[in-house]
């Protein structure tokens, strides 16, 4: 199995019933790419941090992050296309689960800003998504004129999502979770 389909398979295990398996095999890249830099400075930490996000600890998944890294909008080597930037999207919702609306926008902003280098990876359209829900936390910390700020940022945030996703399986879980997201912030 080549890097790539690892690195998926571990992602989709994360995603479902099947963490052990995930684990196993997130340990496994660390074995085989101890030198790796991508590996060791990416996408481990990102495996990792969204292992401790699904097990509803942000803060050891704050600490297994690292800061934003100069590397991670580089090309990632055994991609075919470009990179899903999926270590600033797991960080942002590190944030949003520590309830870190601030620090959350700028990590899904990073995605949105870059793209071009998001390409048409899933990372790119749930980003809105994360803006929208970091800009809600925002509105609600706040007050006066940068809480209405924040709302409108929201709103503007659910309106991208949804309008990628128009033509999306209305079934999808996430897609109903933020459609109802949106109608109570309006």
């Amino acid at each position: 199995m080549n890097t790539r389909t690892t690195l998926q398979r571990v992602y989709g295990l994360l995603q479902g019933d099947h963490r052990a398996r995930a684990e196993s095999l997130e340990q496994d890249l660390g074995k085989r790419f101890p030198l790796d830099t991508q590996m060791q400075s990416i996408w481990l930490p990102a495996l990792h941090a969204q292992v401790a996000l699904n097990r509803k600890n942000p803060t050891l998944a704050l600490n297994v992050l690292p800061a934003a890294l100069q590397i991670e909008l580089g090309n990632i080597q055994f991609v075919t296309n470009a990179s899903c930037l999926y270590r600033p999207y797991v960080h942002g919702e590190v944030y949003l689960a520590a309830g870190q609306g601030s620090a959350a926008v700028v990590e899904f902003q990073k995605i949105i800003n870059h793209n071009g280098i998001v390409w048409n990876c899933w990372t790119g359209a749930l980003a809105h998504l994360g803006l929208a829900r970091a800009n809600v936390l925002q509105w609600k910390n706040s007050n006066g004129a940068d809480s209405d700020a924040a709302r409108v940022r929201a709103l503007a945030g659910y309106h991208d999502f949804l309008t990628l996703w128009k033509d999306a399986d209305p079934d999808i879980p996430i897609l109903k979770q933020a459609k109802v997201e949106y109608a109570r912030l309006q």
